[in-house]
């Protein structure tokens, strides 16, 4: 219960202090860069509306300043020798591979209890998050403090979560939602004449991208490994773990090393575990499906939407290899 209080009383907060967005653009001491993001933002809900066929309704037209860069922390917890997340599952929004909370201190209590238990642990900092409809969410300074081709691209995203949550499939509704995300944000910056800024997202996308590659190629090793706990002790497990994830570290700062902005995972020299893995891969697992599915639907969004509802009715097999096939024909540049 004191899970769901803080979650209840963190969005009722964020409720009763926002305002609405033509307000705050009208009063004195709002700055002329939060006035200029206020009316991109106002301008992307219309587009998102009009041109993605989005269920905007209310969302987005107020707005509350935050006190930190983030509006909720996630928890992930997995087991040490496996790489399937923890799952919770609430009422009416079904199960996810994560638990979001407004209360930083009463994530790290939960955090410490699952270190204790011998899981593998992460807390991530969220900009943003969806209530699926069930609320108007607000703009608030974790969207308008982005630059605005990111902004845009976030607004768009959790936008997409109202038009399909698929119950305890946290990799097919976010990938679902980064599909959007990126071919909403290549419309936008077309209509706004600024097709070259597309190209900056596409260079975040690879270096997306070929981080989940080697994030794919250590997770088969760590599954082949964590099969073994019959033949070997625990200390060759943990010691086993431990180099194949330093390994990773080192592939990924050498990787990075090149991009003219932190990587996926951040900064590198970075600390990584079964849990980074098992959440970077949810959310990125199959976006190359979905944008080729669009592409399918000749870039006819409500078409598209109706695609998704099919295959989210699909068995869960059967679904993956859709999912799987959609991926094999997809090529960013044709």
């Amino acid at each position: 219960m004191s899970y769901y209080t803080q979650a209840i009383s963190g969005h009722v907060s964020l409720t009763l202090r926002s305002e609405p967005v033509d307000e705050v653009m009208q009063q004195p001491d709002t700055t002329p860069e939060l006035h200029q993001a206020l009316s991109t933002a106002q301008a992307a809900r219309i587009f998102a509306d009009q041109t993605l066929n989005l269920p905007v309704g209310e969302a987005f037209s107020s707005f509350v300043p935050l006190e930190h860069p983030w509006v909720v922390v996630n928890l992930v917890a997995v087991p040490e020798f496996s790489l399937v997340p923890k799952q919770w599952c609430y009422p009416f929004i079904g199960c996810q591979a994560y638990r979001g909370y407004f209360d930083l201190a009463m994530a790290k209590e939960e955090q410490r209890r699952f270190d204790k238990n011998g899981y593998d642990t992460f807390i991530g900092a969220v900009t943003a998050y969806s209530t699926l409809g069930w609320f108007d969410d607000p703009l608030h300074t974790g969207f308008t403090n982005l630059a605005e081709d990111r902004m845009v691209a976030l607004m768009f995203h959790e936008l997409a979560h109202r038009v399909i949550y698929l119950n305890g499939d946290t990799a097919f509704n976010e990938s679902f939602a980064t599909a959007v995300e990126l071919e909403g944000l290549r419309l936008w910056l077309e209509r706004q004449g600024q097709p070259e800024v597309f190209e900056r997202a596409l260079q975040r996308l690879e270096h997306r991208n070929r981080t989940l590659e080697l994030v794919r190629q250590t997770s088969e090793e760590l599954r082949r490994l964590y099969h073994r706990q019959s033949e070997l002790s625990l200390e060759q497990l943990r010691q086993r773990k431990q180099e194949t994830l330093d390994e990773l570290a080192n592939r990924y700062q050498a990787l990075s090393s090149h991009y003219p902005e932190p990587g996926p995972f951040g900064a590198a020299p970075v600390q990584l575990n079964n849990a980074k893995l098992a959440l970077f891969q949810q959310y990125n697992q199959h976006v190359p499906a979905f944008r080729q599915l669009l592409r399918e639907s000749d870039t006819d969004f409500q078409r598209f939407y109706e695609a998704v509802f099919r295959l989210s009715e699909q068995p869960e097999a059967k679904r993956q290899q859709t999912l799987k096939s959609l991926s094999e024909r997809f090529h960013e540049h044709l």
